[in-house]
């Protein structure tokens, strides 16, 4: 045992833990990559494989499902097959799917591309958090965390900019084959220096000896709660959510409620859950768990929000609107080890998470202030700070998120948490979605109340359009309409971006309902040659 390793706590490797770091965080940036990336060439998907705009959505949703389904099964697979060979599977087999991503001939075969490309990058994330809980003693944490971080936070901020750029100065195939070279290289470092601690490694022998028994029924409930979710925020706004005529939204809420609600019933009495909830009954995790799917719907709301404003209402190409959002992410790099100094300095990692919602807040609420005359700063500014808060935040609530948790747990903690940080941003981003089509449909209403004949400003303006339009045309009934077309767009502009703006608004607030959480959660400070305190 070393000089600074404490009774009970995973022996340290001997290779230097901020090569394993660098090993294992390059495969889970791609891997989280792969969740934006995506979205700004669905278009071009659509188009180079003859498909159905609205079908190319099935690429997001694919991933986003089979994703999901394997991020709380990820602890069991890592125990069966040991935590070291279940990563270079998963690496192996991401690049693989990466590689038949890109060669897809037809939308049908990229999609099940995707679905395995999903399955095998779903365990890279809980084994990375994983390892590095592992690797680094326990008042280095935070310096771990960041490292996650990077990967996990800084991905899908670059992901829309970054598949932008590719798309539009080459095909969208490379999105996928950019992996094919980054996996390859991770698999050989990753094969070269990671290794099971001896806990887990007693932990497989113990699992071993007994009968394995695989719980297909928790498997199966939890496969039709995850895919009827992920189905269902993904097309429920196309579908008109409970008005779909074919009721295709019913059952699928129905899964969602029966599968997730019978699963964690069953969960709980089985003896060798595929998915291990006790992590939940430790309530800095359940506090965390429940921050971070708040962050990170409000991360990648905001992130398809803004970009979708600027493309419709300024004229923004998709890589001019990812330039205006990648600033934050060189903010948000450089606010990480400012973060990290406060953590080893013995600060309480609540006071942190309560000062990165307050920043997050004001950042989204600084962004709903917005209007059609801003230049491209007045909107990288409010974005830096949105991202600073979610920086603040991001490392102090993973450190305090395990600060109690025994490492025999981490397995399963590290999937659950993983699973509610990426259904948050599935969930933000369909209610980005369907917040700004319903606030649009709000607005039209009533700014069309002022579209009177009678309104003194809304004949002046008439006025001043009837005349441009008839020296155009030569026709008074033409200019007529014409006229009142141009005042129709306007009102539609108008409200289209007040209901941007709005979704702004509802970020802000929810960003500030997390600060009351924070309260629930016990005191979690980083102590040199001691364990994570929590009292």
């Amino acid at each position: 045992m070393s000089a600074h390793q404490t009774a009970g706590e995973p022996p340290r490797p001997a290779i230097n833990p901020w090569l394993i770091a660098a090993a294992v965080t390059v495969p889970t940036f791609m891997e989280v990559l792969d969740t934006s990336i995506a979205n700004v060439a669905l278009r071009y998907i659509a188009g180079g494989l003859s498909a159905a705009s609205s079908d190319s959505e099935w690429v997001i949703t694919s991933y986003l499902a089979a994703n999901a389904i394997i991020l709380p099964v990820s602890g069991w697979l890592a125990t069966l097959l040991g935590r070291r060979r279940y990563f270079l599977l998963s690496v192996a087999g991401f690049t693989v799917s990466s590689l038949l991503c890109g060669l897809a001939g037809s939308l049908e075969s990229l999609i099940i591309f995707r679905v395995l490309q999903g399955v095998f990058g779903g365990g890279l994330q809980p084994c990375t958090q994983g390892v590095l809980l592992d690797s680094f003693p326990r008042e280095k944490q935070g310096a771990a965390m960041t490292v996650f971080a990077i990967a996990t936070l800084i991905a899908p901020i670059l992901g829309p900019t970054l598949g932008g750029w590719i798309t539009d100065n080459y095909e969208w195939r490379w999105i996928f084959f950019i992996n094919v070279p980054t996996g390859l290289l991770a698999l050989v470092m990753c094969a070269a220096v990671l290794d099971d601690p001896a806990y887990l490694k007693a932990q497989r022998a113990e699992f071993l000896r007994k009968p394995i028994r695989f719980d297909y029924v928790g498997l199966g409930l939890i496969i039709l709660g995850l895919a009827s979710l992920e189905i269902v925020l993904s097309k429920g706004q196309e579908w008109d959510w409970f008005g779909d005529p074919f009721h295709r939204v019913h059952w699928l809420v129905a899964g969602v409620v029966i599968g997730l609600t019978l699963a964690v019933w069953w969960e709980l009495r089985v003896d060798g859950p595929v998915v291990d909830f006790r992590p939940m009954a430790d309530r800095n995790f359940a506090a965390s768990a429940v921050i971070i799917f708040c962050a990170y719907g409000v991360l990648f709301g905001s992130t398809t929000t803004l970009p979708g404003m600027l493309q419709t209402l300024f004229g923004y190409d998709a890589v001019h609107a990812g330039l205006v959002l990648s600033p934050a992410g060189l903010f948000s790099l450089m606010m990480l080890p400012v973060v990290v100094g406060l953590l080893s300095r013995g600060v309480d990692a609540r006071y942190l998470i309560v000062v990165g919602a307050l920043i997050m807040a004001t950042g989204c609420f600084w962004m709903s202030q917005m209007n059609l005359f801003i230049s491209p700063g007045q909107v990288v500014w409010p974005r830096v700070v949105q991202i600073l808060g979610l920086s603040i935040l991001f490392t102090p609530l993973n450190v305090a998120a395990y600060a109690s948790l025994p490492p025999r747990l981490r397995g399963a903690a590290v999937g659950l948490f993983a699973l509610l940080r990426n259904e948050g941003g599935s969930v933000g981003t369909s209610v980005a979605k369907t917040l700004r089509d319903r606030r649009e449909q709000f607005h039209v209403e009533r700014l069309g109340e002022w579209l009177d004949p009678l309104n003194p400003n809304l004949n002046a303006q008439l006025d001043d359009l009837r005349p441009t339009f008839l020296g155009i045309t030569g026709d008074a009934t033409g200019a007529n309409t014409m006229a009142w077309q141009s005042v129709s767009d306007l009102r539609n502009q108008q409200a289209l971006s007040l209901a941007y703006f709005d979704c702004f608004w509802a970020f802000a607030v929810l960003a500030l309902i997390l600060v009351p959480l924070v309260f629930l959660m016990k005191r979690a400070v980083a102590e040199k040659g001691a364990h994570l305190a929590a009292e």
